[in-house]
C-alpha cells in the first residue's frame, strides 16, 4: 500500500508560478484541429503533458519511497519482471516470462528477456535482479513497508546470466505477484562499489546489528544519495526536479521497448509535474492553459467546471479510485488507548453528511481497509451511524467526565488528570481533509472535547507520521484492486521501526489471521479469514474509516487514448494528433 495525499498527484507548491501563464522554457506551437479521422485515431509521438501535483514527493528512491506522489512518477522510470494487464488485472510478462513454480510453491524461477537495457544503455541482466532483491532484504535499507512482502524469501541464485531462482521458506499465495513485481534496479548505478557482491540473500536476512561494515556502507549510501536521481529501464528518464516548482520526465529516445509486443508504448515526449499547493490556484492554472491534467475537488467538479468554455477545452473522467481516507488514532496515546474512546469518536463523526456536504455526494462511506469491489470486503459490517449520545455513553463508561467544570472532559490516567484535548494533523493543500477535521472539531466541542486542527507540509507531515509524533491524523491508503494483503499496515510487527502500522495497533488474533491468510491458497478460505479480520477492526476502531471518494480528472481535449481502468487512468497510453500538438520537443536527453 502507498499513502495518498488525496489528489491525483501529490506535491508541494510555490504559488508564484501559478496561473500566470509564464512558460519561458516552453516552445509553444499553434494548435490546429485534427485534419482527418485517420490522424485523430492513430497514436503518434510528440507533445508534452503538464500534470498537477499537490506537493513534492517525499523522495524518488524506488525502494524507500512510500507515498503516492513518488509512485505516480516512478512507474514511468522503473519496470518489473511481470506486470498486470490494466483491463483484466492478469499477470503478464514484461522484463521476464511467467515463472516456473515448484509443486510445493517453494521455488520460483524467472527467465529474463535479453533485449532489455537501462536508460544509460547498460544491459539488464540477472545480476540486477539479484541486486534488487538483496537491496530489499537488507535490514539497513529504509524500506520496512516493502520488505514485509518478501518475508518468505530466504535466498536467490543465478542459474545463468538471465535466469534467477528464488527460494521460499513457506508458501505465500501472492509470491508470483510479489516477486514478479520487483522494480529492477541497475546494480552498477545503485551499488557502484559492488558492496553486496559477496552477500547472499540469506546473509541479508539476518538482523541489522549482525551485518558487516560493507553492508552498512552500502545502506548508508543507498538511503542518502538516491532520493532525487532515479534511473531504471522504463520509457521515461528523470530530467529535473525544481523543488516546490516542477518535476520533469523526458521520453527515452533509446527505450528498449519501442515496437515490442506486450510492452507499453510511450507517446508523450515530456511529463511535467507542476507543483501547486492550492487547489483553487491549480484550477486557475488549468483554465489558463498552463496545465493539461489535474484531479478536481468535489466542489470544483460540481461548481467550477461546468461552463461551456471549460467543456469545450477539457474532458472530465469520474471513477471510484482504489483508496480510502481515514482518521487514525494514535493507539499509544493516553486518550486513544481505550477502544471505547475510539468507538465514541466514530459515533461523533458524521460520515454520511461529510460525503454529502464535503464530497457533494461523490463518495461512499466504508467500514474497513479492503476495496469494496473486492469479494474480501465484508458488506455486513456494522456501519457506525452518527450518534453523539451513543458516543457520550461510551465515554462515560470509559470514565470521562468534566470534574472541574471547565467545559472539557477529563479522566485520571496513570495517576494524572488528563483533559480530553488532542490535535488532528492534516497535510496542507488538501481541502477535503481539512474540512473533515474542522467539521469533527466543531461537533466534538459540543460534547466537551477540545480538538485542534493543524495543517502541515506533506513531507514534514510524513516525517511526523513515521516518527509517531501525532495524536490523530487524517490520511489515506491506496488499496489493491487485485488480491489484498493487509499485513503491511495492520500486523503488530509493523508498529515498530517506522513501519506502516503508524498508529501502533496490536492484536494477537489479527496477527494470526494475517499470517494464516498469506499461507492460504484457497480463495474462499481467504475471504472468510478477512471477514473475521474486518469484524475485529470494526469492534476496536483503531481507525475511523471515512470514505472512498470518487476521483474526477480533468484532461485537455487534445489528448487521446484516455481510458478508465479498474485502478484508474494512466498517462502512458496518452497521445496527441500531430496537428493538435502544442509543445515542440527539445532534444531528448541521452
Amino acid at each position: 500500500m502507498r499513502r495518498t495525499s488525496g489528489s491525483a498527484a501529490l506535491g508541494l507548491v510555490l504559488l508564484s508560478l501559478l496561473g500566470c501563464g509564464d512558460r519561458p522554457e516552453e516552445k509553444v506551437a499553434k494548435v490546429q484541429p485534427a485534419t482527418s479521422a485517420q490522424e485523430a485515431g492513430k497514436p503518434v509521438g510528440g507533445d508534452w503533458l503538464l500534470i498537477h501535483s499537490l506537493s513534492d514527493p517525499e523522495q524518488l528512491n524506488p525502494l524507500t519511497s512510500n507515498d503516492a506522489a513518488a509512485s505516480s512518477i516512478l512507474q514511468y522510470i522503473f519496470q518489473s519482471l511481470l506486470t498486470r494487464d490494466p483491463r483484466t488485472l492478469e499477470l503478464v510478462p514484461l522484463i521476464a516470462g511467467r515463472p516456473v513454480i515448484s509443486a510445493d510453491k517453494l521455488s520460483y524461477t524467472f527467465t529474463i528477456r535479453r533485449d532489455v537495457h537501462f536508460q544509460d544503455g547498460r544491459p539488464l541482466t540477472g545480476e540486477d535482479v539479484l541486486f534488487s532483491i538483496k537491496a530489499i532484504k537488507c535490514p539497513l535499507v529504509n524500506a520496512p513497508f516493502l520488505r514485509v512482502y518478501f518475508n518468505s524469501v530466504v535466498d536467490a541464485n543465478l542459474l545463468d546470466d538471465f535466469t534467477i531462482r528464488f527460494t521460499i521458506k513457506e508458501p505465500y499465495f501472492l509470491n508470483e505477484s510479489v516477486l514478479g513485481g520487483i522494480d529492477v534496479l541497475p546494480r552498477h548505478y545503485y551499488d557502484p562499489d559492488n558492496l553486496l557482491k559477496d552477500m547472499s540473500v540469506a546473509d541479508l536476512d539476518r538482523p541489522a546489528e549482525q551485518q558487516p561494515d560493507s553492508v552498512k556502507r552500502f545502506a548508508d549510501n543507498f538511503n542518502k544519495n538516491y532520493s532525487r536521481n532515479p534511473m531504471g529501464s522504463g520509457p521515461y528518464k528523470m530530467a529535473s526536479w525544481k523543488t516546490g516548482r516542477e518535476i520533469e520526465l523526458v521520453r527515452d529516445a533509446k527505450y528498449w521497448g519501442y515496437g515490442k509486443e506486450g510492452v507499453d508504448q510511450p507517446y508523450i515526449d515530456r511529463h511535467k509535474y507542476r507543483i501547486i499547493n492550492n487547489m483553487d490556484a491549480a484550477l486557475v492554472t488549468l483554465k489558463s492553459g498552463s496545465l493539461d491534467e489535474m484531479g478536481l475537488t468535489p466542489i470544483q467538479h460540481v461548481r467550477g467546471t461546468s461552463s461551456a468554455r471549460f467543456k469545450s477545452e477539457f474532458q472530465k473522467y469520474e471513477y471510484f479510485a482504489p483508496n480510502y481516507s481515514y482518521l487514525g488514532w494514535n493507539n499509544n496515546h493516553p486518550i486513544f488507548g481505550d477502544k471505547r474512546v475510539r468507538r465514541a469518536m466514530t459515533y461523533f463523526t458524521n460520515r454520511q453528511q461529510m460525503v454529502k456536504s464535503i464530497l457533494f455526494g461523490l463518495g461512499q462511506v466504508v467500514e474497513g481497509p479492503i476495496y469494496f469491489f473486492r469479494p474480501e470486503y465484508d458488506k455486513t459490517l456494522l456501519s457506525y451511524p452518527f450518534d453523539p449520545n451513543k458516543g457520550l455513553e461510551l465515554l462515560r463508561e470509559a470514565g470521562w467526565a468534566d470534574t472541574d467544570g471547565d467545559g472539557v472532559l477529563d479522566k485520571v490516567i496513570n495517576g494524572q488528570k488528563i483533559p480530553f484535548r488532542f490535535e488532528i494533523k492534516v497535510n496542507s493543500g488538501n481541502t477535503t481533509r481539512k474540512s473533515v477535521a474542522l467539521t469533527l472539531q466543531d461537533e466534538l466541542r459540543k460534547h466537551g472535547i477540545a480538538a485542534s486542527v493543524r495543517e502541515i507540509d506533506w513531507t514534514i507531515f510524513l516525517g511526523d507520521v513515521k516518527a509517531r509524533k501525532f495524536d490523530a491524523i487524517i490520511l489515506g491508503w491506496a488499496m489493491s484492486v487485485s488480491e489484498p494483503d493487509a499485513y503491511q499496515v495492520w500486523h503488530s510487527s509493523q508498529a515498530d521501526n517506522r513501519g506502516s502500522n503508524h498508529i501502533g495497533y496490536k492484536n494477537a488474533r489479527v496477527d494470526q489471521i494475517l499470517e494464516a491468510y498469506r499461507r492460504e491458497f484457497d480463495a474462499h478460505k481467504r475471504v472468510e479469514l478477512y471477514r473475521e479480520f474486518q469484524r475485529i477492526l470494526s469492534d476496536e476502531q483503531p481507525y475511523t474509516f471515512l470514505f472512498v471518494g470518487k476521483s474526477v480528472a480533468a484532461v485537455q481535449q487534445r489528448i487521446r487514448g484516455i481510458e478508465v481502468f479498474p485502478s484508474g487512468i494512466r498517462a502512458i497510453d496518452w497521445w496527441v494528433p500531430k496537428s493538435a500538438q502544442r509543445y515542440i520537443q527539445e532534444p531528448t536527453l541521452n
